[in-house]
């Protein structure tokens, strides 16, 4: 992130866009996306535009998905210490068998 967003030239604008919420890293390793929020806001002319449910513009029921699926997240992690998430080639080892764990 820090390399993209170091080339911005005279004039010009970027626009940067993912969803925090759809990550696949390793556990323990913080989405890109995330750090630089943390880095950056607050910074005179730096936006960032939290979309929700309602500015969902495909079919109906992709809103009411997101919104199952934020539901359950805070539910995964009310009252709970944060807990090492497993990559997807972790998940991908246990469900084929090749990790008991």
């Amino acid at each position: 992130m820090k390399m993209f967003l170091t080339r911005l030239g005279f004039g010009s604008k970027m626009v940067v866009t993912g969803d925090i919420t759809q990550v696949d890293l390793p556990g323990g390793v913080t989405s890109g996306l995330r750090v630089v929020r943390e880095i950056l806001d607050g910074l005179d002319d730096v936006h960032f535009a939290e979309l929700t449910a309602h500015d969902v513009v495909r079919h109906r029921l992709v809103g009411a998905i997101v919104d199952a699926y934020g539901a359950w997240d805070a539910r995964q992690h009310a009252g709970r210490p944060a807990e090492r998430r497993r990559s997807g080639s972790e998940r991908r080892k246990r469900r084929d068998g090749l990790d008991p764990a």
